[in-house]
């Protein structure tokens, strides 16, 4: 014997139906088969509607009973030949009747009483499964109807009927023994109370059915078909990559279940695990597929984690108050209120201080749980013992399933880690001693991304996605996205990672595609954008709340530096080759700085100082590891160190300039780096990342440019350069008659006894022959860091400062780092 149910989107209409004929009638080959079958796809929520509408006095509740007969005798007309229609017809047409008789009277009475909603709703189930055994008919295969209500006696719990087990397996026993046909059609979900009143088995209750008939019988097997091919990791819905679950055990299923996976209904697996009786997840729209079998021993396949599931809709009920502290009762007396209520606990968990304690409940049931709750403590309320009870509506209980995590210790922490690492915070924790499940109560707005990156972490051996958006795509932001597309293929092979651009912006317009930007069309698709504004830009990129999600400032705006605080604030990582925010004030350096620690996300600039040479990133290792600074000599920008190699007085120094410009190293003005100020700004990000506390007016810059320079627009910056030329002539000159080269030198120099200000400073230095920095050609840039462990050979950084490839380059290695440290 087996049992094989099929739901309502299996049986949504006669294509479908034909579908369920043919996996049936292979089964009955093999063996006796018991077929239970739901309503229609989406008829007992129109049966529910109409009743509703009904008790309402609104009138349209019989469109929607019309609707319903159409779609049954639609259903009829195309299953059966019409010489074969006419009795089915008339049974459909006689049952709507009834349907319509009950809501007539409720519409009179204006009263839906639960009694009545099960009477109403047991018509979905008997129609459709009168239908398809008719349909066998018609190919030969005698298929018995029989009326589950007469088989499955419950309590008079009406809408969630309890069973009334030794009547109900004496029921079946006596039906199925007396009678020795090969194929039987059963309706899914209802039953009848021992007065013969119409009772249901809760929403859901067809695979309830056949479970209890299935344990009844000692079947070998039980087989629910719906429309997936068997339990997932996860809802694919949410996430791409859930993968079907081949083999799970009884009470990971039932863990799955009640904590919202949708295959199986919670109570369908009671009955057949204490029999001992395997439960089949088949898709009836592609039967060959395996599915999943649920069973009482399961192999292990090397995952501690079996699946991960949510309950959406929960509210989190705190009661909390000094007086609970080392008083029993509080705990008996809140689930007795509680209780009364009918309110379901769905999770609990309790402060070993005893100060509180808190409840996940369904969110419908939260202002009445509130109420009660208030009232069984309201003298200690009044005495200020106990606070009114705290609701927190929009929660989501996440869970996390699986036999193997017993005794494997770091699940939990691995959990929490991923978790907080993507900005999600828990607010209530639960774990039972069996240790086969770990829930934690989050924001609903938060669960698609924490089941991502929980999936991520647990299931996917394939590759982690990134999620990125990019502040600025002139020079070297076009180069980070040609490197990024470049290495597409390489990141996925060799770091399992995929970056996915889910957004660009200039400074006209922004694009945004959650599936992802195709580089190779970028320029295209922003051109079709919507026009930039930056506020929109940031809100777009908090809302879409997207997993390891990182921003990329590759602008030189003081208004996109002004915006990281309140990414960071949402866990989203900040990688700014946008030098303002590491420049601006201490006082915001060290904000963002602190939000990156305490959201745990990163705040990344490495390229704020020699373009893609690993500056910040050495510097940072040596203090991590032990090591001070003593002080730093550096040579910090690519223009400078270009002008000052390539001008010998022969060539005039405003030629050298333009050629700079000409050939990308310098900014649209110039004088942004001939000025010193860019090199101030650079050094002071290293005495900051040294720990030291410094300020743009801490540094003294020996500037070079005369005052008429610095005047007027570029053209006239120009001018004015050649009018100077005998200035900058001479300053080559007195370097040259004593064998030196000029060099715009950056230093830092920290107080060795720590209790005062170190010192920087800027300005052009005449360098001889034997000194580090001589040696330094075309636009590279030089650092030497003298530490306690280097005190007399300096550690040194050397290599192209400038230029848009390599910088791009340290965008792409920050944004690496974002997912890979």
């Amino acid at each position: 014997m087996q049992v094989l149910k099929f739901g309502g989107s299996s049986v949504a209409n006669a294509e479908n139906i034909n579908k369920v004929v043919a996996i049936v009638e292979k089964a009955v080959a093999s063996q006796r088969t018991i077929v239970v079958v739901s309503a229609l796809g989406g008829i007992t929520d129109t049966l529910l509607a109409a009743a509703s509408l009904a008790a309402k006095g609104d009138e349209n509740y019989k469109s929607k009973l019309l609707s319903i007969e159409q779609r049954h005798l639609e259903a009829v007309k195309a299953l059966l030949p019409v010489t074969q229609q006419s009795g089915v017809l008339s049974l459909v047409k006689k049952q709507c009747n009834e349907i319509e008789d009950i809501c007539n009277g409720i519409f009179l009475l204006g009263e839906l009483s639960l009694q009545s909603k099960d009477r109403i709703m047991s018509y979905g189930e008997l129609l459709s499964s009168q239908i398809i055994a008719h349909r066998f008919a018609i190919s030969g295969t005698k298929a018995v109807w029989k009326d589950s209500r007469e088989l499955i006696i419950t309590n008079a719990t009406y809408g969630n009927a309890a069973v009334n087990y030794t009547a109900t397996n004496a029921a079946i026993n006596s039906f199925f023994q007396n009678n020795n046909d090969s194929l039987y059609i059963l309706p899914g979900f209802i039953a009848s109370n021992d007065k013969g009143i119409t009772t249901t088995l809760g929403r859901g209750g067809s695979d309830y059915t056949a479970a209890i008939i299935g344990a009844a019988l000692d079947a070998n097997a039980v087989e629910i078909w719906t429309d997936v091919s068997g339990m997932m990791t996860a809802d694919p819905r949410l996430v791409n990559n859930a993968r079907i679950i081949p083999a799970i055990s009884y009470q990971e299923a039932m863990e799955l279940s009640h904590f919202g996976a949708k295959v199986i209904y919670p109570p369908t697996i009671q009955p057949v695990m204490k029999k001992d009786i395997p439960v089949w997840i088949k898709n009836t729209f592609a039967p060959q597929d395996h599915g999943t079998i649920i069973q009482r021993e399961v192999n292990k396949n090397g995952n501690s984690v079996r699946g991960i599931s949510s309950m959406n809709k929960m509210s989190l009920l705190s009661l909390e108050g000094s007086g609970m502290v080392g008083i029993p009762g509080f705990s008996k007396r809140l689930f007795e209120a509680l209780a009364k209520e009918e309110v379901n606990v769905i999770l609990i968990t309790q402060s070993s201080s005893e100060h509180s304690i808190c409840v996940a409940v369904d969110e419908a049931n939260a202002d009445k749980a509130k109420q009660a709750v208030d009232k069984a403590f309201e003298v200690e309320i009044a005495n200020g013992k106990v606070d009114p009870l705290i609701v927190e509506k929009e929660q989501s209980i996440l869970a996390l399933v699986g036999d193997n995590m017993k005794s494997h210790p770091g699940i939990a922490g691995k959990m929490f880690h991923v978790l907080g690492r993507n900005g999600v915070n828990i607010r209530a924790i639960a774990q039972g001693s069996s240790e086969r499940n770990i829930s934690a109560v989050i924001a609903s707005s938060d669960v698609a991304k924490a089941i991502n990156v929980l999936h991520e972490a647990f299931f996917e051996t394939t590759y982690k996605q990134l999620n990125l958006f990019i502040a600025g795509v002139g020079n070297v932001g076009s180069k980070l996205l040609a490197q990024l597309h470049q290495q597409k293929e390489y990141l996925q092979e060799h770091l399992r990672l995929q970056v996915n651009v889910v957004g660009i912006a200039n400074s006209r317009k922004m694009l945004f595609k959650e599936e992802g930007i195709d580089l190779a069309s970028w320029k295209d698709a922003l051109q079709e954008g919507t026009p930039m504004e930056l506020s929109s830009f940031i809100n777009l990129i908090k809302e879409k709340n997207l997993r390891n999600s990182v921003f990329a400032d590759v602008t030189a705006n003081n208004e996109v530096a002004k915006v990281y605080d309140q990414l960071l604030m949402k866990s989203i990582n900040v990688v700014a080759c946008n030098k303002v925010a590491a420049s601006s004030s201490y006082a915001y350096y060290k904000k963002l700085k602190d939000l990156s620690r305490e959201f745990n996300c990163q705040f990344l600039f490495e390229t704020n100082v020699g373009a893609g040479l690993p500056v910040i990133g050495t510097l940072n290792d040596l203090l991590r590891t032990g090591d001070k600074v003593q002080r730093i000599e550096a040579v910090l920008s690519g223009t400078l160190n270009f002008v000052f190699n390539n001008y010998n007085g022969e060539k005039k120094f405003t030629d050298v300039v333009k050629q700079a410009q000409d050939e990308g190293y310098t900014e649209p003005d110039p004088r942004l780096d001939l000025s010193g100020v860019d090199v101030m700004r650079k050094i002071m990000i290293l005495a900051r990342e040294a720990s030291e506390h410094i300020e743009m007016d801490d540094i003294s810059n020996n500037a070079f440019l005369p005052a008429s320079c610095m005047e007027g627009s570029v053209a006239d910056f120009y001018a004015s350069m050649a009018k100077e030329e005998a200035h900058f002539k001479s300053l080559y000159d007195a370097a040259a008659k004593e064998g030196k080269i000029l060099k715009f030198v950056a230093s830092y120099e920290a107080d060795p006894s720590g209790k005062s200000k170190g010192k920087a400073s800027v300005g052009l230095q005449h360098i001889d022959p034997a000194h580090n920095l001589y040696h330094l050609y075309g636009k590279d840039n030089i650092v030497l860091f003298y530490t306690n462990r280097y005190p007399d050979q300096p550690l040194v950084v050397k290599g192209a400062g400038a230029g848009a490839e390599v910088t791009a380059s340290g965008v792409f290695a920050d944004i690496m780092r974002t997912v890979t440290e």
